[in-house]
């Protein structure tokens, strides 16, 4: 079984991933960060009508899925059916960075929906939305 993957940055996040994406192939791992941002995308769709627990859980699946994608890049990877752009192997060090401020903004997310800071909470919503956006301009294809 392969062991966990975690990562602990200045800004006292850890990122902590599922041992069993090591074992996905690249055509999986296409499809999974593929499910990943399809499911992100809905939650943060939703995430400003949330409040208490349901936002906080809404923000725990962000905060889970954001740290996965920091393993489903692996060189090789860029399988099939896939957006993702050379840069990201390029200039990988520029791709992790943008997912630790996501991951960083969802932590956020949470910390301010366990306070039940609706301000604070729609703040971190907005600031993973422009990470999100920020990674999809530098490191995704153009639809």
């Amino acid at each position: 079984m392969a062991a966990v993957t975690t990562l602990s940055f200045a800004q006292d996040i850890t990122i902590t991933t599922d041992p069993a994406l090591a074992a996905l192939s690249p055509e999986e791992m296409v499809a999974k960060r593929q499910a990943i941002m399809k499911e992100d995308g809905g939650i943060l769709k939703g995430a400003g009508a949330l409040s208490g627990a349901e936002a906080v859980t809404a923000a725990d699946h962000l905060i889970a899925n954001l740290s996965n994608l920091t393993v489903l890049f692996p060189e090789g990877s860029a399988v099939g059916d896939t957006g993702a752009l050379p840069v990201i192997w390029e200039k990988n060090a520029d791709f992790q960075a943008i997912l630790v401020t996501a991951v960083t903004a969802a932590t956020a997310m949470k910390t301010a929906a366990t306070a039940g800071d609706a301000t604070a909470y729609a703040d971190a919503i907005k600031a993973v939305g422009a990470t999100c956006g920020q990674c999809h301009q530098t490191f995704r294809q153009k639809s």
